[in-house]
């Protein structure tokens, strides 16, 4: 017999009243272009003070083969088990006001009773909007200023408009949780950070340093930039430095600049067109691969 959603999960027996608290939430295994989501989240518990106040129960919910989880070999035994974790933990921003950070992997299976699940946690603690966020990858240069999205379950909610119109995209457990709440009358909403496709695969912390601007607008909380910030600059950095030592990328990324400024003060739409042909993600990915090798060293 299958489990009830609230069965599901198990809540800390001493949670404070959490009436009018935002709920975030990312998940990994669906797309985050620059780990823009994965880097905020590892930010925000690096920051400030948390603890876990709900755990769903993964063993029935995710393929362990399809993500095997990491386990440590020592010399003649095995020492260590990355247990995979789906929880709720609770925050307080730099002025005490309480938020909760849901992270962990995507589930594989029983979606709708996982959204369940979150719906009745969000009643039972009153919280007043949920917010997802992540990065995607876009065909726009990294020297102009980056772009957030938004979408919401209220027109009102709604931030920085998706140029996009309609399109089929496939699933992810964010967007189910942000529809599946809307429809019960719960107020939603996810950011999505543009990122450059030649930099997706990297880590690329300006993409997170505007996921949190923008949820710190939409929310009021007082969340400090601090260390992103700090890694935006370096990576920043590091780009520039790429870009003034090869010819070849200094031109892919002055092909891209026109492009973008040529479409935005056509339209003022935040995606590039045009007629000069975008250069492919193979052809500046070619130029820029000792980059994003020294990128990932460092993370």
């Amino acid at each position: 017999m299958a489990l009830e959603p609230e069965e599901l999960f198990e809540v800390d027996s001493d949670v404070p009243d959490l009436t009018g608290a935002v709920l975030l939430h990312h998940f990994d295994g669906f797309m985050d272009a620059g780990a823009a989501g994965s880097v905020l989240v590892d930010h925000l518990l690096e920051t400030y003070e948390h603890r876990v106040v709900a755990r769903f129960d993964v063993d029935g919910l995710i393929d362990y083969r399809a993500r095997r989880p990491t386990m440590t070999y020592a010399t003649d035994r095995w020492e260590d088990y990355a247990e995979p974790e789906l929880v709720v933990r609770l925050l307080h921003d730099a002025v005490g006001t309480p938020f909760l950070v849901m992270t962990g992997p995507e589930p594989d299976r029983r979606w709708e009773a996982v959204v369940a699940g979150i719906r009745a946690l969000v009643e039972r603690w009153g919280v007043r909007l949920a917010i997802s966020f992540h990065g995607i990858p876009m065909g726009v240069p990294h020297t102009r200023k980056l772009s957030v999205i938004s979408h919401a379950t209220r027109p009102e909610l709604v931030v920085e408009k998706s140029p996009f119109n309609r399109v089929q995209v496939p699933g992810n457990l964010s967007a189910l949780l942000e529809l599946r709440l809307g429809q019960a009358g719960h107020d939603a909403m996810g950011f999505a950070a543009y990122v450059p496709h030649y930099l997706s695969q990297s880590t690329y912390p300006a993409a997170a340093l505007g996921l949190l601007e923008s949820i710190t607008r939409a929310t009021g909380l007082a969340l400090t930039a601090g260390a992103v910030q700090e890694a935006s600059r370096r990576t920043d950095a590091e780009i520039r430095r790429q870009v003034a030592e090869s010819a070849e990328i200094a031109q892919v990324v002055e092909a891209l600049e026109r492009q973008y400024d040529a479409f935005a003060e056509a339209s003022e739409n935040l995606l590039v067109s045009g007629d000069e042909p975008l250069p492919s993600a193979d052809e500046i990915g070619a130029e820029f691969e000792r980059f994003l090798a020294d990128q990932q060293r460092d993370v």
